[in-house]
């Protein structure tokens, strides 16, 4: 019998997210208010940056963006034209820190101020430092364009700490390349890795943790205090937090019971009594990220199905292909590029 679809609650970020979005389309020879309407936004509901809004909607925003427009990069034009004023009061503590690195664990902190649906993880490994992004959302369609904004706004933030001149050893995504590179070359002045395992920017572990040489102690203690003090949006969700993990740590073989615990600074029983609660089971987790993920590999080209399964947790190839089987009722197969990947949800 297979599991029960796990319920989840809608994540939400700031409006500020999108305070950018006229000019963008605008840009792009789009009419803004049609784009909004269609997924259940506003210019109203924007028009307060720190208003919370569904992430759903919002990947779902730039997508139909960039289908209506032809143009394959609206993501990163969203996060060029970023700025760190745009990351609203947080941003006046993030500039206090004193190196990088507190700054992106105050991001995972306060991440119900910024973006419910953010996952973030800072694995070192040598004088290297990966950092891996997931947008968890349920937005059936193409995620590529909010992946994108999410790996282009962390490079706000690096160079905002580090200078302008700051730039990472490689930026990675998921996503096939775009006909058009430029934006990527000019923004992240690296090498590119598309078609990648994982969203995100590798540096120099020295750089994370550079003295920010601006940053002022009392000034961070203020700042803490303030956004202490800001209502939270809604309720910590447990289901959330642990698909979030679940999503870094499969593809690294690491989306275990007791790493997730771990991750959280709890035992697994502890974990396993708050998922009980809140009536799910971490195996049905695993299975429903198995399955999103699934969609994502399989259309990679790049990847062999030997990795496919490998990425997914799986020792050999059999017993990947017997999961996939019972999850969507045929054997793993290509599809032609382009073709709709939600074809493949089976229902998701």
């Amino acid at each position: 019998m297979r599991n029960q679809p796990v319920q989840r609650s809608t994540s939400l970020k700031r409006a500020a997210v999108l305070s950018h979005f006229d000019e963008v389309a605008t840009k792009l020879g789009l009419n803004p208010q049609p784009l909004l309407r269609k997924v259940g936004l506003t210019r109203q509901m924007l028009s307060v940056p720190t208003n919370m809004i569904p992430m759903d909607s919002t990947v779902a925003l730039l997508d139909l963006t960039a289908q209506a427009s032809g143009c394959d990069t609206v993501g990163l034009m969203m996060a060029e034209a970023r700025s760190l004023a745009d990351f609203g009061p947080i941003s006046l503590l993030l500039v206090q820190q004193p190196s990088m690195r507190a700054a992106l664990q105050t991001i995972s902190q306060y991440r119900h101020v910024l973006n419910e649906a953010l996952g973030l993880y800072i694995e070192d490994s040598g004088k290297q430092t990966i950092i891996r992004e997931e947008i968890v959302t349920d937005y059936p369609g193409n995620a590529c364009q909010s992946s994108d904004m999410a790996v282009g706004v962390l490079m706000v933030l690096f160079r905002a700490i580090l200078g302008p001149q700051w730039r990472p050893q490689s930026a990675h995504f998921t996503r096939v390349a775009p006909k058009d590179v430029q934006i990527y070359k000019r923004l992240f002045k690296c090498a590119l890795q598309f078609e990648s395992e994982f969203n995100g920017l590798v540096c120099q572990s020295a750089d994370l943790d550079k003295p920010n040489v601006q940053a002022d102690a009392a000034m961070a203690s203020y700042a803490q205090s303030f956004m202490d003090a800001m209502p939270k949006p809604g309720a910590r969700s447990i289901v959330q937090d642990v698909r979030r993990s679940v999503y870094l740590l499969l593809p690294m073989g690491r989306a275990s019971l007791e790493q997730v615990a771990s991750g959280f600074g709890m035992n697994e029983r502890t974990l396993q009594r708050q998922l009980d609660a809140a009536g799910v089971s971490f195996t049905a987790i695993l299975n429903e990220v198995r399955r999103e993920l699934a969609q994502r590999y399989i259309d990679n080209t790049s990847y062999s199905m030997g990795r496919v399964a490998e990425l997914l947790g799986y020792s050999n190839l059999s017993s990947f292909t017997r999961w996939f089987t019972v999850q969507f009722q045929h054997a793993p197969s290509r599809k032609p590029r382009g073709q709709d990947r939600a074809n493949l949800s089976g229902g998701i």
